[in-house]
């Protein structure tokens, strides 16, 4: 249980913070961020969580934000354009803005989805993923913590749960271990015995949210799992980069004949062949067969061409290849590299399903690279589909676009 006496307060003093142009610029589109070289000067220094309140060069107001005197980017903004007090009920308003977006996912046999997405949902820095009645609460700031009780607060009173665990980015540690807080630890409620279960479109998944990657699964493919299970009747399917195997889940429950999913995590495809047993009720799934294969992703396929394998719909999710600028040439290589080896596995007239989660590679990038692939193979394709996000994961800036994926039959 977290004892609220010992984070800290949030302070009452403000800091006056002016910026260069170019910042200007940039916070009146809405950018949410503000790095430290664009400070042209403060007023005083400050600690995590104080409210910076941010003046353009006539001493206008411009925004209001969260401090972090020891990240790159010195100001998550809260609010643009026109004051407000940043209170309790500036908290639980925007968190109940945020709970109304996702209401249509309630009503689709579903009960784990990402409820806040941080900046895109104007609380930087801050995700809240629900898995049925457990809340997961990620934060990749310090300036969070002393604000902690009324987003809490705010949470219990709009969308009330039995348990709320806590996962912190990496970064957070030395803020965290003197409070007595650390990553995975339950804050309310009875700490899960293992795995949380929860619902998505009808189908029963398990996930490890204390300690699993992120918060324990990715709701942002949610749609496109959906359109998977649409097109996999009577197919073969490989889901590469499967991780706990939701495509793979949802390529059964289509109608999938045999489902390989392919990782080299081997506690990830523990976790798949269990999310395969929690579905078993769902007659296309207990009727599929489901092999699991712990390899590296390129080695794999190279291993399943070498052998024979071919799969009528390959599907290719891998991790970000690119975490800033200087990768994302090695990024495009990769994703050249994996369409070409799908390829040599898809069957003809197969369907290749390639995604990223890289922000910093485009979209124009991304689906170009993968086409001129295709055509480079000698196996064109005809684009079925280009999709991004799931509903609950709204875009907000330009950084927040970061998940691309593309349905392509190929037409020999």
């Amino acid at each position: 249980m977290i004892d609220f006496d010992s984070l800290p307060q949030p302070s009452e003093r403000r800091i006056a913070v002016h910026v260069q142009p170019a910042a200007e610029r940039a916070l009146r589109s809405g950018h949410p961020w503000l790095f430290d070289q664009a400070i042209r000067k403060q007023s005083h220094d400050g600690q995590p969580g104080d409210l910076a309140v941010i003046f353009d060069q006539k001493r206008r107001f411009l925004a209001v934000g969260l401090y972090d005197p020891d990240s790159p980017i010195r100001v998550r903004i809260l609010q643009h354009w026109q004051q407000a007090a940043i209170n309790a009920d500036w908290f639980a308003e925007r968190l109940r803005a945020a709970a109304a977006i996702r209401q249509p996912l309630i009503d689709q046999q579903t009960t784990g989805y990402r409820l806040v997405h941080g900046e895109n949902d104007g609380l930087p820095g801050l995700i809240i993923d629900r898995y049925a009645d457990t809340l997961v609460l990620k934060l990749y700031t310090a300036a969070w913590l002393p604000h902690l009780r009324d987003v809490i607060a705010g949470l219990q009173a709009i969308q009330p749960f039995d348990a709320l665990i806590l996962r912190l980015s990496r970064n957070m540690e030395a803020a965290t271990l003197p409070l007595g807080l650390q990553d995975g630890q339950t804050l309310i409620g009875e700490a899960p015995e293992e795995s949380v279960i929860f619902q998505e479109n009808g189908l029963r998944f398990a996930a490890d949210a204390a300690h699993g990657h992120k918060t324990g699964f990715f709701f942002d493919q949610r749609d496109n799992r959906a359109f998977v299970r649409k097109i996999t009747s009577g197919r073969r399917v490989l889901d590469v980069f499967a991780y706990s195997g939701g495509f793979s889940v949802y390529a059964a429950s289509g109608g999938a004949t045999d489902v390989t999913s392919l990782d080299s995590s081997a506690p990830a495809l523990a976790a798949a062949a269990a999310n395969f047993a929690l579905n078993q009720a769902d007659t296309l799934v207990a009727a599929a067969r489901h092999l699991t294969l712990a390899e590296d992703a390129f080695d794999g396929l190279e291993r399943l061409y070498a052998d024979g394998q071919r799969y009528d719909l390959v599907i290719v999710d891998p991790p970000a290849f690119a975490k800033n600028a200087a990768e994302v040439e090695r990024a495009l290589a990769a994703y050249t590299r994996l369409t070409g080896l799908a390829l040599n596995v898809l069957a003809e007239r197969g369907i290749l399903v390639m995604a990223s989660c890289s922000s910093r590679v485009t979209p124009d990038a991304f689906f170009s690279t993968v086409l001129r692939a295709t055509s480079a193979a000698g196996r064109p394709c005809i684009e079925i589909k280009r999709s991004g996000h799931a509903l609950d994961h709204p875009i907000g800036f330009p950084e927040g676009e970061y998940l691309k994926c593309l349905f392509a039959a190929v037409t020999d």
